[in-house]
């Protein structure tokens, strides 16, 4: 079971984003996915424990060097969520177009 809130919770930053988008070419070592950012590695770090306890990616440490990866199927998860919001809402604006067209053409004959 996909945990929503954290996983959007996560999604939500834009340094966070950026580490998805950057992952999604390919594993990479934190000072890597850093470089572009002005911020301490700590700090850095804490988004990266975002992404990780939420599992959108995962890391392996091999000697010095931690390298993460992207887990696409996270993303995967919060994809299909999203197409069955979007899914409802049409319905209801769907329903909410239908109910202000007959409104106006009740009002129309009523003239």
């Amino acid at each position: 079971m996909t945990n929503h809130p954290q996983l959007f919770r996560a999604l939500g930053d834009a340094t966070r984003m950026a580490v998805i988008e950057r992952l999604s070419r390919g594993p990479a070592a934190m000072t890597e996915l850093a470089k572009p950012f002005d911020m301490a590695l700590p700090s850095f770090s804490a988004h990266l424990d975002v992404l990780t306890e939420c599992g959108l990616i995962s890391s392996k440490k091999e000697g010095r060097v931690r390298t993460f990866t992207l887990n696409a199927k996270k993303l995967g998860a919060a994809e299909n969520w999203l197409s069955k919001q979007r899914t409802e809402w049409e319905r209801r604006l769907d329903q909410l177009d239908d109910y202000l067209l007959t409104l106006n053409k009740k009002k129309e004959e009523k003239r």
